[in-house]
């Protein structure tokens, strides 16, 4: 096969292609910002960003750990030139291993075999939108050069790792997502990884939920307190809280919110699995809508399940001090006053509120389908977000809701309405905004909650060992 530009990857001899050296010099250059000749790992960092290199990955980290062969911390000219042509030639492996009928070009359906034979199935469409974000010059097939500029600065290993960089890098990443749980490929399974990054995202979760604890408690403290003749706002509802039980206080009921983590996660994966199995039949892959179905399906499947859970949290967050000495007591008394009914109380309203929340994932997600294959962190977290905001607005009314009716099922002699008469009752006495009390301090725990999620999902991820997404 003919080397060269045109051709398959058999180029000149190493470093004796001026071409070659020039690109390598002009990458250098890039890096090298404050042109001293050398580039330290902050420079790296921002050069990768700027390139849009995904900041989790811990590239930068990889090519000076591989790159600086003196330990000094940084790269001179000489060292970056024998990484790149080290990288070249693993990339070189890689590319003949893809391009299987060694024309010296990669297409689509070449990409999908690729991912088939690694037991991880993507339609037609997916592939192409993989293929898109490496395909510079618009002929729907990847050369030697276009893939090697595309990932001569990514320290990705082998194949399998590519894979797992495309999946999860792309529109095909739907694990972040608040409708649908992560998928795992099978050497993911077999080798026990699954349960290192359903971990991570256990751990992530409480850590996050313990952060945001304080404002989770006004939130829940408002929508059932809050009313037009106390005007209780965020500074008002805390000053409270404090002034009842003490700072300790803020944080009532986080023990059996983050509790819940664990189960509710399991529940919601082994479930989605098996729905994704019955709705694909003799389908290679799912289209994205039969996900989030399988994903909203999974989802209430593991609420009905944890859901007296729910009402224990709403309990504990909400006693006053010596009301319960815990979760065990709590549960005694709520079996013993009001029978096991109590532990129901509000489902309907929970349960429809996941409806709004995977519709608006799923607009949010094809929007980001049709216009980029390689969105990058940055958007992914935008988009987490964007959705966790919009999907508030629209299933806040039911989240509202069905915390009443779990709190007024403890009052005795209390009226106990049903979902509609408490909609009802909430318009005409308080109109719309009725329906929102405790929404700003759930606005304001949106952003921290997501960002220490990232922060501490990337680091248990690094402790575990798992593979960089």
């Amino acid at each position: 096969m003919p080397g060269g530009r045109d051709g398959g990857p058999a180029p000149c001899p190493e470093g004796r292609d001026p071409e070659r050296q020039k690109h390598w010099a002009e990458l250098f250059d890039q890096l090298d910002t404050n042109k001293d000749g050398r580039v330290d790992i902050n420079e790296l960092r921002e050069g990768l960003a700027r390139m849009g290199m995904n900041a989790s990955s811990r590239a930068e980290q990889e090519i000076l750990r591989e790159g600086d062969t003196d330990r000094d911390g940084e790269l001179d000219f000489e060292e970056f030139v024998s990484y790149l042509q080290e990288r070249e030639r693993k990339l070189r492996l890689m590319f003949h291993s893809l391009d299987r009928n060694n024309d010296g070009q990669i297409d689509v359906s070449e990409i999908q075999q690729t991912f088939h034979s690694l037991g991880v199935y993507i339609s037609l469409q997916q592939a192409e939108k993989i293929l898109q974000s490496m395909d510079k010059d618009g002929t729907m097939t990847v050369d030697w050069l276009e893939w090697r500029d595309h990932f001569i600065l990514n320290p990705l290993e082998n194949m399998e790792e590519v894979v797992h960089y495309w999946k999860h890098s792309t529109v095909l990443d739907i694990g972040e997502c608040l409708t649908v749980p992560d998928e795992f490929s099978e050497k993911e399974k077999r080798t026990g990884m699954w349960w290192k990054q359903l971990l991570a995202g256990a751990m992530a979760g409480a850590v996050s939920r313990t952060g945001t604890a304080p404002l989770d408690r006004l939130k829940v403290f408002m929508q059932v307190h809050a009313s037009k003749t106390n005007n209780m706002n965020v500074f008002g509802g805390l000053k409270g809280m404090i002034e009842e039980g003490g700072v300790r206080s803020l944080w009532r009921g986080n023990g059996i919110n983050v509790l819940k983590i664990a189960p509710e996660s399991a529940i919601k994966f082994m479930a989605y699995e098996q729905i994704k199995r019955a709705i694909r039949g003799q389908q290679e892959t799912l289209r994205v809508q039969e996900r989030f179905v399988a994903g909203s399906l999974a989802g209430a499947t593991a609420q009905t399940i944890i859901y007296p859970m729910e009402v224990l949290k709403t309990r504990l967050t909400l006693r006053k001090t010596g009301q319960y000495s815990g979760v065990a007591d709590c549960a005694k008394k709520i079996l013993q006053k009001e029978g096991i009914r109590a532990f129901y109380k509000g489902y309907l309203p929970n349960v429809l509120g996941i409806i709004p929340y995977a519709g608006i994932d799923l607009a949010i997600y094809e929007k980001y389908s049709r216009n980029t294959a390689d969105p990058g962190i940055l958007v992914l977290l935008a988009c987490g977000t964007i959705s966790s905001t919009c999907g508030q607005i629209a299933s806040y009314p039911l989240a509202l809701v069905r915390t009443r009716m779990q709190a007024q099922a403890s009052i005795e002699g209390a009226p106990q309405p049903t979902m509609l008469g408490l909609f009802k009752h909430i318009l005409s006495r308080e109109g719309v905004l009725g329906l929102y009390r405790g929404i700003a301090p759930n606005f304001m725990k949106v952003i921290p909650a997501v960002s220490i999620s990232y922060v501490v999902y990337e680091n248990m991820k690094q402790v575990l060992g798992v593979t960089s997404r």
